[in-house]
C-alpha cells in the first residue's frame, strides 16, 4: 500500500485528490496538510511515501517544504509530486532542482494522477505530459546559480556517461536501450548505477546533475 500525504491550502482541492487517489486499491491518503510546514510535519509522522504538494500555499510554499523533506535523512524514503496550476518555466525547473520527483499540473486526469503516485513511489521521476521535452531542455539549459564542477563525473564509466547524457535529453529507459543498442533492463540497471554513483534521489534529480555538470546543453543532440 503506497501511503500518500496531500498538501494544498484550498480544502476543496484536496478533498478532490483524495477522492482520486482513494480510488486506487493500492493507494491510501493518509494525511492533509494546509501549509509546507504541516506537510514536512506530516510526512514525519504519518510515514508518508509520496506526497502531493501544492507550489503556491501561505507560510512555508511547496518548493520549501520539498527542500526540507529532501534533505532529512528521516524522510530518504519520500518522494514529492509538486501540484500546480502553472505551467511556467521557472517552476518546473525550480521543483526539480528543490528535489521533487514529478511536476504535474491539477487538471489531470484520475487515471494519470494515480499512475504518477505509483511511478514516483518506485523510485522513477515523471512529468506532466504537456510538459514537453522542450521545455525542459530550455529551463535547464539556462545558467545555474552555481554550476557544478564536472569532475563530479569522473565516478561514471563511458557509458554511464553516455546513460546520463540521454537522460537528461529526456529519453525513457525504452528509448535509451533503442539509442544505444541494449536491452531496456540494462539501460535501466545503468540508470540505477549512476544514480547511486552521483548521490541522485532519482531520475529527475539525474537531469539536473547532467545539465548542471554541462554533459547535455540545449539545442545540442
Amino acid at each position: 500500500m503506497i501511503r500518500v500525504l496531500l498538501a494544498d491550502d484550498q480544502a476543496l482541492v484536496r478533498a478532490g485528490f483524495r477522492v482520486l487517489a482513494g480510488v486506487a486499491p493500492d493507494i491510501e491518503v493518509v494525511g492533509e496538510a494546509a501549509d509546507g510546514a504541516a506537510a514536512v510535519s506530516l510526512a514525519r509522522s504519518l510515514r508518508a511515501e509520496v506526497v502531493l504538494m501544492d507550489i503556491r500555499m501561505p507560510g512555508t510554499d511547496g518548493l520549501e517544504a520539498t527542500r526540507q523533506i529532501v534533505a532529512d535523512p528521516a524522510l530518504s524514503g519520500v518522494r514529492v509530486i509538486i501540484l500546480t496550476t502553472f505551467e511556467a518555466d521557472e517552476y518546473v525547473f525550480e521543483a526539480i532542482r528543490a528535489g521533487a520527483s514529478g511536476f504535474l499540473v491539477k487538471d489531470i486526469e484520475p487515471e494519470d494522477l494515480v499512475n504518477a503516485i505509483r511511478v514516483v513511489a518506485r523510485g522513477d521521476a515523471l512529468l506532466s505530459p504537456s510538459v514537453t521535452r522542450r521545455l525542459i531542455s530550455s529551463i535547464a539549459g539556462r545558467a545555474p546559480a552555481q554550476r557544478v564542477d564536472a569532475s563530479v563525473l569522473a565516478v561514471l564509466t563511458d557509458r554511464e556517461r553516455e546513460v546520463l547524457a540521454l537522460v537528461g535529453a529526456g529519453m525513457s529507459n525504452d528509448e535509451i536501450a533503442g539509442a544505444l543498442f541494449m536491452s531496456p533492463l540494462t539501460a535501466k540497471t545503468h540508470v540505477s548505477r549512476a544514480m547511486v554513483k552521483l548521490g541522485a534521489r532519482d531520475r529527475a534529480q539525474l537531469v539536473v546533475t547532467a545539465y548542471e555538470t554541462g554533459l547535455v546543453r540545449p539545442g545540442l543532440p
